[in-house]
């Protein structure tokens, strides 16, 4: 097993395995749903619930170390109030 990243490199990564690979393929269809990617390999995997993510990765890639979640069309993985980032259409 490798050694884990630090959290801001696994962030920065992650964010850009978002934009440059996935964000075109989910951000029409799957808004606020959740994303986790292992920034080592790139795979990624989708799902309604975060968990659910989170697992089919692991089941792709069992030995993924660092694993970064985003939620389509937020800013954030999680909200307190304010508005997601949402085109005004």
């Amino acid at each position: 097993m490798q050694a884990r990243r630090p959290a801001e490199e696994t962030a920065r990564l992650g964010d850009a395995i978002y934009e440059r690979e996935i964000r075109a393929q989910v951000e029409a269809d799957h808004h606020g749903e959740y994303v986790a990617i292992d920034v080592d390999s790139g795979c990624w995997a989708i799902a309604d619930e975060l968990r659910a993510a989170s697992k089919r990765l692991r089941e792709e890639q069992p030995d993924a170390t660092d694993v970064w979640l985003m939620r389509v069309g937020h800013r954030a993985l999680h909200h307190f109030g304010g508005r997601p980032l949402r085109s005004s259409e």
